[in-house]
Parts: structure tokens; C-alpha cells; sequence
């Protein structure tokens, strides 16, 4: 009976088929059709091999077994729309995020020029609606302690920049000065949108090797927080080049999409080939910029701004332009993603989109941030398929002064994120990193809270628009690969999918908005390949 039992057991193992990696005792969230939920998983070759419950473990064996001891199992979290590489290029920067006064942002100026090497002293992050006087800085003080060094300091969104008159100096920028989709205010040393340009040619840019060691330095961050794939949007011809030049040689294991910057050499360079495209990297798309933002007052709205008078900010770009940069694209493989945020930005995208795409469609032109749109506008979304890719931290971040700057009756067309939702019936889900955190339980916890992470306001910021759990989740996951044609390789967790996938100490299904909050990434796992910790 031993020697026949021994025989017995010798035949089992034998018969099970060898995995990579077998996680088993979890609560394993599938993100399928059908919401399905697994205890465990098996994989192999970079891939879910099978998903489902204990029958596996007789069928599938491993050296490496992890017992995720009821802990909960979640596909790898996508960015939708982030800055992967200008997060990581911005490494030597001074950082300016979260200073509560203007006398903060000096403090830090001088301290960080001490220690300083570059001819330049840039820094990013600041925002006056931070501060207790909301209104934008001047040059003065900057110009009295740095006369003879040029002072760059970009706003948090990007789209107004303060500089000393060093600087101004060094661009030839003078009273004289014009530019179209910008503003300068030679004064208070302040540019909005494509003034800001004529400053950032005279910046002195990383190296190729720098600018590779700090792209590579900076994916860790990502793991730390559940991130396996990001999606970016608005890269140079030469970011592409390093960025493929770094997977080519394994030194980078994030997965990235990345929409190129609508500049000559770009549509030059990609747009009469097939988008480049492999498990790692993938050029999906172009990105432009229609508007500014609400935060510097550059985004183009239908009416004048509540508290600027006569001001409805403006086009970046002509809308003949844009309609020739669609033309040109909807004859391409690629798809269109464009930066809008007023409504009168969304509207003139719209209707340009619409004229290119005709009807419904698997075109996926997506707007970016889509934040004030009309309600008589709302129904585009669906009659052309475009895709509103959205941030829900940007609605909690603007909430303390968004009906300041334009009223009460807009606010509530604004960061609608359940009645865009409706429109396809999806919505991809990022951060807009750096402009906001990069970790992707925060733009849960926003989604579906619709507070910020002082547990304001009470009740909530515009519930009406908050989006389920499930819709959450999906929308950081599959809908965020489904953005970029990708929800056949990632996004679930089914057999044959790429074993992205993080573990959390919460369920984040059940818990209370205080636990999600404070949710623990416990690792992050690329290709079934431990990443964190």
C-alpha cells in the first residue's frame, strides 16, 4: 500500500504542468466582463497561465508559491494621462509643491540656489491658490537677490511661468514682445501658455545620458504605488528615441505609452508609418494643446471669467489649425488626443472631431481633461465615440476656488465624470502627474469620495459625478488600456494577459473612505516579476 501510494503521488506531480509562479490564498479582482473574483493564479512566461479558484493548485505546480494570506489582488494600475518622463527629467529641480505662501517659495529659492551648479535656477510646483493671498507673484523680489542669474519657476499645471529679469533679459523678451495663445506680463515677470516658450529655448537641457539615469531612477516610485503602465502624453522625437533605446536594453521594466508632441519633426518622423508598438512601449498617438487651465486663467471659456473681467482666456492653437492636425491624423493609424479644458475649448474640439470621425466609431480620439463642458455639448462625446480621459484628483484639488474663478452655474458642468461616463459607457482614469500626486489610490479615493486627503469637504465635492467602485477601478485598469488599444494585452487579469498586478493590505471594494485612503501597496508585479519591494 506505501510503495502504491508513493506511486500514486509520483504520478500526480508529474502530471501537473510546471508555472513560473502560483499566488494563491487572495482575493484576486479579474477586472473581466464580469467583475469576477479568483483565489488564485497562476503564471508563466510573463502571463496569466489559468485564474480561478483552489481546483488550480492540482493542476499547476511551482518552485515559487505565494501565499498572499487573504490579502487582495488587483490587475497592475495604468496612469491614463500622465508625464512619465518630464516627472523624471525634472529630478534637479527645485520643488515647489504644497508651499503655502510666496515668502515659502523664496525661503526655498534662496536655499536651493546655494547648493545649485546649473546656470539656471528652475524650479516647479508652485500654486497661488495654495496660498492664504491668491493672487500670482512678481518678479521683484526675485530680481533684487538674483540680479545677475536667471530664475525660472514654472506653476504646477504648467501653463504660467514666474521669471526674474535676468531671464527676461537673456530671451530678449521686452514690452515690444508678442505672442499668439499667451500672455506676457513684462511687470510682474509672469507668462501664460506660449509665452512661456520663448523662455524654454534658452534653457539649458539634460544630457541623453542624464536624462536616461533619471528616467530609469524614477520607475521605482512608480512600483511603490501600484503603477506598471502609464500612459504620456506630449513626448519629443528624441524622448521616443531614448525611451526606446532604454527597453531595448532592459533597463526599463514600466510599460509606457506615450502620444507624441504636435510638433514638424514628430508628424515628419511617425505619421506616415505604423504606430511602433511591443509589450513595453508604445507610440499611440499625438498630443495638442487647445487651451490653458483654469488655475492660470488660460483656459478658453464661452464667457468671461468671474473674477477677471473681459477675460474668457483663448486658443493655443487656431481652429483651422487643429482642423488640419485632425485631418491630417484621421488619415493615419494614430489616434488624436487633445488637451481641453474650458468649454469653449471643448466645444471647438468636438465639433472638429465630429467633422473628421462622422458617426460612431473605433477611433478612440480622446480629449484630455474635458473638465468644463457645456451641457449642450455633453452629447458629442457619444454621437463620435471620443473618449474624455479625465483626472479626478484635478476636481478635488480645484474645488476650493473653482466658483471663484467661474461661478457657480459652471462649476456645476464642471469635472462631470459620471455624466461623461454615460456617454460610451467607459472612462480611462489618470493623475496628470506631476500637476498632482501620482499615486493611483488617490484618484480612487477622489473618484468615488469626491474629497480631497483632508477628508473635505463633508459629503463630498459635487457627488452626483462621483463614479461607483467598480467604475473606478476599471477606469485606472482595463478602461485605462482600453484608451491606447491595449485591453487585449492588459488591464484584467485573464489567462493569456500580461501578469501585471499589485497587492493591497484592503479591499478596496468594501473598506471605509479613511482605509482606502491610506490602502498599502504590499508589491507590485510586472510580467509575474517581483518589482516592489
Amino acid at each position: 500500500m506505501l510503495i502504491l501510494l508513493c506511486a500514486v503521488l509520483i504520478v500526480s506531480c508529474s502530471t501537473r504542468e510546471k508555472a513560473d509562479l502560483i499566488i494563491r490564498n487572495a482575493t484576486i479582482y479579474t477586472m473581466n466582463e464580469h467583475f469576477d473574483k479568483a483565489s488564485v493564479m497562476v503564471v508563466s512566461k510573463g502571463k496569466v497561465m489559468a485564474i480561478g479558484g483552489d481546483s488550480l493548485l492540482n493542476l499547476f505546480t511551482s518552485d515559487n508559491i505565494m501565499d498572499a494570506k487573504d490579502k487582495f489582488v488587483y490587475p497592475g494600475f495604468i496612469d491614463a494621462h500622465c508625464h512619465f518622463t518630464g516627472y523624471a527629467m525634472d529630478a534637479y529641480k527645485l520643488k515647489l509643491f504644497g508651499t503655502s505662501s510666496f515668502d515659502e517659495v523664496i525661503q526655498k529659492v534662496v536655499a536651493f540656489a546655494k547648493t545649485n551648479k546649473r546656470i539656471w535656477i528652475e524650479g516647479t510646483g508652485w500654486d497661488q491658490n495654495d496660498w492664504t493671498e491668491k493672487k500670482f507673484p512678481t518678479k521683484d523680489t526675485l530680481d533684487r537677490l538674483f540680479p545677475d542669474k536667471p530664475v525660472f519657476l514654472l506653476r504646477v499645471d504648467g501653463h504660467a511661468a514666474l521669471v526674474n529679469q535676468k531671464a527676461l533679459d537673456i530671451c530678449k523678451i521686452s514690452n515690444t514682445s508678442k505672442v499668439n495663445g499667451g500672455e506676457i506680463d513684462i511687470k510682474t515677470g509672469i507668462l501664460i501658455d506660449n509665452a512661456i516658450e520663448l523662455v524654454r529655448k534658452y534653457l539649458p537641457e539634460l544630457t541623453k545620458e542624464e536624462a536616461i539615469h533619471d528616467i530609469i531612477a524614477a520607475q521605482q516610485e512608480f512600483f511603490k504605488v501600484g503603477l506598471t503602465s502609464v500612459v504620456e502624453c506630449g513626448v519629443k522625437k528624441n524622448v521616443v528615441e531614448w525611451l526606446t533605446e532604454t527597453y531595448e536594453a532592459n533597463k526599463l521594466q514600466l510599460r509606457s505609452t506615450v502620444m507624441l508632441i504636435n510638433d514638424k519633426e514628430n508628424f515628419d518622423s511617425f505619421l506616415n508609418k505604423e504606430p511602433y508598438r511591443n509589450d513595453y512601449f508604445h507610440v499611440a498617438g499625438y498630443k495638442v494643446f487647445t487651451d490653458g487651465s483654469l488655475g492660470s486663467r488660460g483656459a478658453f471659456m464661452l464667457k468671461e471669467y468671474s473674477d477677471r473681467h473681459g477675460h474668457s482666456g483663448a486658443l493655443l492653437l487656431s481652429a483651422d489649425s487643429l482642423a488640419r492636425i485632425a485631418q491630417q491624423v484621421g488619415n493615419s493609424s494614430y489616434q488624436l488626443c487633445a488637451h481641453a479644458i474650458g468649454d469653449a475649448a471643448n466645444r471647438t474640439v468636438l465639433q472638429i472631431y465630429g467633422d473628421v470621425l462622422k458617426t460612431k466609431n473605433d477611433r478612440r480620439w480622446r480629449i484630455e481633461h474635458a473638465q468644463v463642458v457645456d451641457t449642450n455639448d455633453i452629447h458629442y462625446f457619444g454621437d463620435f465615440s471620443i473618449v474624455p480621459s479625465v483626472q479626478p484628483t484635478h476636481a478635488t484639488s480645484d474645488m476650493y476656488w473653482v466658483k471663484d474663478r467661474i461661478g457657480n452655474e459652471r462649476t456645476k458642468e464642471a469635472y462631470a465624470y459620471h455624466d461623461l461616463l454615460q456617454q460610451n459607457g467607459w472612462l480611462p482614469l489618470g493623475t496628470d502627474f506631476p500637476v498632482e500626486n501620482l499615486n493611483p489610490i488617490y484618484t480612487f479615493y477622489a473618484a468615488v469620495f469626491r474629497k480631497d486627503q483632508k477628508d473635505f469637504p463633508e459629503g463630498g465635492f459635487q457627488t452626483e459625478n462621483s463614479l461607483s467602485r467598480e467604475e473606478a477601478l476599471r477606469g485606472m485598469t482595463i478602461w485605462a488600456a482600453r484608451s491606447v488599444f491595449e485591453e487585449k494585452e492588459k488591464g484584467s487579469l485573464e489567462a493569456g494577459k500580461l501578469a501585471d498586478f499589485v497587492l493591497l493590505d484592503i479591499d478596496l471594494m468594501k473598506a471605509e473612505a479613511k482605509q482606502v485612503y491610506h490602502a498599502k501597496v504590499l508589491a507590485t508585479y510586472i510580467g509575474g516579476k517581483k518589482m516592489y519591494p
